[in-house]
């Protein structure tokens, strides 16, 4: 017969045994316990915090960090007891993944569901414009007649509407030219859902330019765009794919999609790399929550509108934006002018220098809509 110290190191391999085969199972606590708090610090950062001044989305703002903290602290307690030793160096890639994880997936929501900016007050003298884009979303706007048979489509940027562009307006207004100001989808008093990348920034504009050939005081082959930001990077787009654009002005273009973001390994190196591979996995999960369809690179669609003249305007306190823009220039120097507003931020060229910005956004109109006429 065995002895007791037999049986007792018998029965602590057979416990043992026992606990390592059940251990695998213990791993679904841990990672139900991280996707939930994933999900819930991902959504109060990407979906409530916007909407931070609405009184619905307090709650979950409030609660989502708390209800994150509490789960992802589960998630640890329970990978330690699932894990001996060295096998507890898991957490430290699965700390990586799960800030990777909320990082991705709460730019993603804020990308692919952004809050609706209120409809602004209209600029005097004009009328109210309605457009329908392809997919029959009702677009709105504002329209101020041309006087000289020219016509801009003016374009604002994420989280504004057109009521953000009316000093813009006046610029243009002040040359003679129609002025179409409108509200991007989602934005304003336009239907559908917000996009806050302008995914679907070349349908609207397409509806835009629509309208404007429609008006009979338009000359039809003197339509431009010009836009601020997201608005700078939809008029891009949109030249990529609608030959009937003229010209285009574009302030503070950065990049909308993954593609947009090569030149970051360049400029930074390692720290470039790092960013590109969190960019990759941002906007694939874009991908997955918005029905938008995803546009061309700002280079595809510079190099698609072959024959349109551009102006690129970058903010001297925004360095991203001059390496945009002259990356952007390679393309096609003979058609690609850039301006650098010394001292200035992001989308602030007219207040900070507005007679530059008369001089050089007009100039570049009147010359192009000379090329353009038939």
């Amino acid at each position: 017969m065995p002895s007791a110290v037999e049986t007792a190191d018998r029965d602590r391999a057979v416990g043992a045994h026992v606990a390592d085969s059940r251990r695998p199972s213990l791993f679904l606590l841990p990672a139900g316990a991280t996707i939930a708090g994933w999900l819930a610090a991902s959504a109060a950062l990407g979906i409530a915090l916007p909407r931070a001044s609405v009184v619905a989305a307090v709650l979950p703002l409030a609660l989502g960090p708390a209800a994150a903290v509490i789960l992802f602290t589960v998630a640890v307690v329970l990978l330690l007891r699932a894990t001996r030793r060295w096998g507890r160096l898991i957490l430290l890639p699965w700390l990586g993944v799960v800030l990777v994880a909320v990082y991705s997936t709460s730019i993603a929501f804020a990308a692919a569901y952004p809050p609706r900016p209120a409809a602004g007050e209209p600029p005097s003298g004009a009328t109210w414009a309605s457009m329908t884009a392809a997919d029959g979303t009702a677009l709105a706007g504002w329209y101020i007649p041309s006087r000289n048979g020219a016509a801009v489509v003016l374009r604002h940027g994420a989280g504004s509407t057109s009521s953000h562009t009316i000093a813009q307006a006046r610029v243009l207004q002040a040359a003679e030219y129609g002025v179409l100001l409108t509200d991007a989808r989602g934005h304003g008093a336009s239907g559908g859902q917000a996009m806050a990348l302008g995914w679907y920034g070349e349908s609207d504009i397409n509806a835009a330019v629509d309208y404007l050939e429609s008006r009979a005081e338009v000359d039809p082959h003197r339509i431009a765009v010009v836009g601020l930001s997201m608005g700078g990077e939809e008029a891009i787009g949109a030249a990529g794919v609608d030959q009937r654009i003229c010209a285009v002005a574009a302030e503070g273009a950065t990049g909308r999609t993954a593609a947009d973001k090569a030149w970051l390994v360049e400029e930074y190196g390692i720290a470039g790399v790092v960013q590109q591979g969190l960019d990759t996995v941002t906007y694939a999960l874009i991908e997955v929550l918005t029905p938008a369809p995803r546009p061309d690179s700002l280079v595809d669609s510079l190099a698609g509108a072959d024959r349109t003249p551009f102006l690129l305007i970058a903010a001297g306190d925004e360095q991203d934006e001059e390496l945009v823009a002259r990356r952007l220039q390679r393309i096609d120097p003979s058609r690609v002018s850039i301006w650098v507003a010394p001292g200035v931020e992001h989308t602030q060229a007219l207040q900070s220098s507005r007679e530059e910005w008369v001089s050089r956004v007009v100039g570049f109109l009147d010359e192009s809509f000379g090329g353009c006429e038939r």
